[in-house]
């Protein structure tokens, strides 16, 4: 009986301890959580910008970079830029130079830049290319322009008003689509109000050379001309007609104080907002190479307001036909348009494609020049 009670005995005592063991000891611990992928870092945007001219030109290039700064303000992106780049084979030398120094968004902004930017593009597929006024495209080159014909027919309205002799010179830059574009509507403008008014063009072959278009000015006003208009960089034409006592039409910005007793209104851009869709779209990662072309609805061009120095009356016409272009009652290439020969080229109900347009090889009726 002892030796069972001890038995019984020695068997809790064990128990007690093998429990009492099991009550101290401690769960495997868990295996930690697997850290969260770090968020993916986007690339630094650093934007370089080719310019035809000089940043002080007071025109085309002077309001590209407007838009510049404009971008950095609005996106707080790094930008760089180099100034009267030739047209030629240094524009890929500038290109790749802009590239070694981290731009991984290159925006050209002249013609004659196209070829060279689209060569490039090709070499570099994880850069983003912006080419202006031209129409070629790659997989990460797009272009883009602004319908500045719809400001230029408006700029004409004042001008037809305001010629006491009939006589309206141009002083034109290249031979290509773009300026033939802008003189057509510039002279449609003119004979909505003026039939009897013929604009007359002289080519000076350069976008910035402000003697060159001083002197082209001056042969026009010498010819009979009390009205210049231009396609150039600088307010040259504008100094020679104020010079005259005549009267002018700008372009590219506001240039009222280059000419004050002279000028009355220009056909201006606006590339800022542009430039900040598209970067923004390149930072989102949503960017994708297209060909932009939009207008004054879009406001990417507009016209200057109207000085004192704008005809009586100027200011309702343009008013009214900025609202016509803006509804889409009135287009400023719809039919019927005669060309300089008389024969119709645009019939009554017919309006021009964009690729008609795109293409402009030939003069309107009541321009005196020739395109070839």
């Amino acid at each position: 009986m002892k030796k069972t009670l001890s038995l019984l005995l020695v068997i809790v005592m064990i128990m007690a301890v093998v429990l009492t063991g099991c009550g101290q000891s401690k769960p495997a611990p868990a295996p930690a959580p697997a850290p969260a992928p770090a968020p993916e870092k986007k690339p630094e945007i650093k934007v370089g910008f080719i310019y035809v001219g000089p940043i002080g030109d007071g025109g085309w290039t002077y309001a590209h970079n407007e838009g510049r700064k404009y971008l950095e303000e609005k996106l707080k992106v790094k930008t760089i830029y180099k100034e009267s780049v030739p047209e030629g084979p240094e524009v890929e030398k500038v290109i790749n130079d802009m590239i070694d120094q981290g731009a991984n968004v290159i925006i050209g902004t002249s013609f004659g830049f196209m070829d060279y930017m689209e060569k490039v593009s090709k070499n570099h597929p994880n850069v983003k290319f912006l080419h202006c006024s031209g129409y070629k495209m790659t997989e990460n080159m797009g272009n883009y322009f602004g319908r500045m014909y719809e400001a230029r027919y408006l700029s004409g309205i004042v001008a037809g008003m305001k010629t006491k002799t009939n006589h309206i010179g141009y002083v034109a830059a290249f031979n290509i689509p773009e300026v033939v574009r802008g003189i057509n509507a510039f002279t449609l403008g003119v004979r909505s109000v003026n039939p009897k008014a013929v604009v007359s063009v002289k080519w000076t072959n350069t976008w910035y050379d402000p003697a060159k278009e001083k002197e082209a000015a001056k042969a026009l006003l010498a010819e009979g001309a009390d009205v210049i208009a231009q396609h150039q960089d600088t307010a040259g034409p504008q100094q020679a007609a104020e010079e005259a006592g005549k009267w002018s039409i700008g372009y590219n910005t506001d240039m009222k104080d280059k000419a004050p007793k002279a000028y009355m209104t220009a056909p201006v851009w606006n590339w800022g907002p542009y430039y900040v869709a598209q970067v923004k779209a390149i930072m989102d990662g949503t960017w994708k190479p297209t060909s932009y072309w939009e207008g004054m609805k879009d406001g990417i061009v507009d016209l200057a307001p109207l000085t004192d120095n704008a005809p009586k009356g100027a200011k309702e016409a343009v008013e009214k036909a900025k609202a016509d272009i803006l509804s889409g009652k009135l287009h400023v290439f719809a039919g019927p348009i005669k060309d300089q020969s008389g024969a119709v080229k645009v019939p009554a109900g017919k309006t021009m494609t964009d690729q008609e347009m795109l293409s402009f090889d030939w003069f309107v009726e009541g321009v005196k020049g020739k395109v070839k």
